[in-house]
């Protein structure tokens, strides 16, 4: 099991007394983490002083400046790819098969896609069926940790961490869609109002090369056969994918 996929898991969860408790556990937890670059692992350090320095509800209107407030920041994963489609519902439902596949039930409350709840679900895994998950959005990670980065926020260091140890490089083309995509400051209230106020994004067919829809799924399904000598799990499996999906209506975003 991977405590470090837990350790980050809490540091992007909204911030609670019993979270800054436990910051110096998340401390050594990073620390000892043997798939983490040293690199990225002093960042992390730097961003669990800086929790550990500041009062709570400063802590808090923080996260809910960057997170909460700004779409582009949004810590669901499928609404960076989905926007607001059928086909993020489908992969919701998908996905959190996958969680009770593996006996994870998430909270009723909390969408499946949220990423603290995505990184505990690594934390239950095996590293070698743990990271190939987590290098499915590495793309979605490269670009939060650029915005992030835009903004001086030491919360991208869990992103570079995260795009680091799934050790693949983000798809270009995936990556230059969102990249394209409106970034408003937090404190740009007519901004944000348009951003949530846009039609659904149609991203169309797949781009060329090796990143369209069916070519991520076959390599998640990659990802999950058995490495040599383990025992094949015979548990039946859905497939989700991090791919860029058609327009439609579907509104399935964490408030």
């Amino acid at each position: 099991m991977m405590k470090i996929f837990k350790a980050l898991s809490a540091l992007l969860s909204y911030p609670t007394a019993e979270f800054v408790a436990a910051l110096e556990e998340i401390r050594a937890t990073i620390e000892n983490e043997k798939f983490m670059p040293a690199t990225e692992r002093a960042a992390l350090l730097r961003l669990v002083d800086d929790l550990r320095g500041r009062d709570l509800y400063d802590l808090q209107e923080s996260y809910i400046l960057l997170f909460d407030r700004t779409r582009s920041l949004s810590l669901h994963l499928f609404e960076h790819v989905h926007g607001e489609s059928r086909d993020r519902g489908q992969a919701m439902v998908d996905l959190r098969a996958l969680y009770e596949s593996k006996g994870l039930l998430g909270a009723a409350n909390e969408l499946p896609d949220f990423t603290p709840l995505f990184l505990e679900f690594l934390s239950t895994l095996e590293p070698a069926e743990a990271l190939p998950l987590l290098g499915e959005p590495a793309h979605v990670f490269a670009a939060l940790a650029e915005r992030l980065r835009k903004r001086a926020s030491l919360y991208e260091a869990v992103f570079r961490a995260l795009a680091a140890m799934a050790q693949v490089q983000p798809d270009a083309a995936l990556l230059a869609v969102l990249r394209a995509e409106p970034d408003p400051e937090p404190d740009d209230f007519e901004a944000l109002d348009e951003a949530y106020e846009d039609a659904p994004v149609d991203f169309g067919a797949p781009v060329d090369g090796d990143c369209g829809h069916d070519s991520l799924a076959a390599k998640l399904r990659q990802a999950r056969r058995p490495a040599p000598g383990v025992v094949q799990d015979k548990t039946p499996r859905t497939n989700f994918t991090f791919s860029p999906s058609h327009q439609a209506t579907e509104d399935g975003r964490h408030g």
